[in-house]
């Protein structure tokens, strides 16, 4: 018979997802917990297994589109007679008294998520009306304190968008938000080839804007002399190997990061909006932004201040594996205080880094290469480096950035003192 297949409760709070990318298409024939399709909300993306074997019937939402929790996903021919099972009350919910002549509930299942933990499926849809929006929108209405059902909706078949959040935090009380400009559109001038913007992608490309228009950026870069550390990193590497770690350069730069937050903590911050007080924590989770399978990711490595340049090393490759592995979870890639940005050998001279938004501040490591310079009057080789730190000229100034990575710089310098300054 045919098996519907609720959108489940992927986690507290989770209301909709957005249809990332189908593994199966209809007619197909499946197997119990093979991977029916990656879906994302605004707390992670998750790949949903089948929780019956038997044949694909109907696929409700495209790739691209917004399923409610407690919709019919997909419709699966198992070719049995057992009808699915009552819902199970949504996360925090009561027992509510009893009422007459109710309506029977919706059916529902549970799955594996592949990892041993139930999903479960509830009617997230009792007579109620959505406001139409994507996860990511909804979670910066939160965030801005916004009833999203008061946002003016400019988007496709009256979908609330980012940019409508945005407008209706900015406009004064009491005043409606400006019309939004008309999406461009971009004509077809030749052999094209067209993506949709979805998924990992999309949820970067909004975070991305949203730091870029709510931060007041500003960039300042030093050039760092790395000769010492070179070498004590060239000293280091044999004993680093015998404890079967592969040491490079980052978790150096790391500590001397950490070294300077602690002098300089207006960095190690964050603006609450909802407040407007200036957070500035004093735990130090430092974040590594690079490149994953999906694109752009930031993993993080907790209490930078309490481990050893071993311990650093150890966790940064650990975390790089599981993010080109897809594999990270989601505590591994959330959280961060300040983010450094490094793209290894690709490093390339200069780069202003985006701020890793709601951080005021982002470090970005170039490559260090073999350069001339003057030292007492002599023109000799000596590794150098840039580093370029992006700050939010709203919560900082161009002082505090600049004697921030003056004392980074003293400590990659002079790799002695950086170990004088470790706790």
């Amino acid at each position: 018979m045919a098996f519907d297949f609720y959108m489940p409760d992927i986690g507290e709070g989770v209301v909709e997802g957005e249809v990332v990318a189908w593994k199966v298409k209809e007619g197909d024939t499946v197997k119990l917990d093979q991977v029916l399709v990656e879906v994302m909300t605004d707390k992670a993306t998750v790949e949903l297994p089948s929780p019956r074997a038997g044949k694909i019937v109907k696929i409700n939402y495209a790739d691209g589109s917004i399923c409610p929790v407690g919709k019919v996903l997909v419709v699966i021919d198992d070719g049995g007679t057992t009808a699915a099972a009552p819902p199970p009350k949504p996360h925090g919910a009561t027992t509510p008294p009893a009422k007459p002549a109710a309506a029977p509930a919706a059916p529902a299942a549970s799955s594996g998520n592949g990892n041993g933990h139930a999903i479960q499926v509830v009617d997230a849809s009792v007579d109620r009306v959505r406001t139409l929006a994507t996860p990511a929108t909804r979670r910066l209405a939160r965030e801005m304190g916004l009833e999203l059902g008061r946002v003016p909706a400019t988007g496709k078949h009256g979908r609330v968008t980012t940019e409508d959040v945005k407008r209706a935090s900015a406009a004064p009380a009491g005043r409606a938000p400006a019309p939004a400009h008309a999406p461009v559109a971009i004509a077809k001038g030749g052999d094209e080839e067209r993506l949709p913007l979805r998924g990992v992608r999309k949820e970067i490309a909004e975070q991305m804007a949203r730091s870029v228009h709510t931060a007041a950026h500003f960039t300042y870069v030093e050039e760092i002399d790395m000769t010492e550390l070179v070498a004590v990193r060239a000293r280091a590497k044999t004993r680093a190997a015998e404890r079967g770690v592969k040491l490079n350069y980052l978790p150096f730069i790391m500590k001397a990061v950490v070294s300077g937050l602690k002098k300089w903590p207006q960095l190690n911050a964050a603006l609450d909006e909802s407040t407007q007080e200036i957070v500035r924590k004093r735990y130090y989770h430092i974040g590594i932004a690079a490149q994953g399978p999906h694109g752009l990711a930031v993993s993080v490595v907790r209490d930078a201040d309490k481990r050893s340049i071993f311990d650093l090393s150890t966790e940064i490759d650990r975390l790089g594996e599981a993010v080109r592995g897809g594999t990270a979870a989601r505590d591994e890639l959330t959280g961060s205080t300040f983010t450094i940005s490094s793209l290894g050998k690709l490093g390339g001279v200069l780069a202003t880094p985006i701020i890793n938004f709601p951080e005021v501040a982002i470090v970005g490591v170039h490559k260090i290469e073999e350069r001339p310079a003057v030292r007492n009057g002599q023109i000799v080789a000596r590794h150098l480096m840039n580093l370029s730190i992006s700050v939010d000229h709203r919560i900082t100034d161009g002082w505090d950035a600049a004697m921030f990575l003056q004392d980074v710089k003293s400590l990659l310098e002079d790799p002695t003192t950086m170990f004088m300054e470790m706790v």
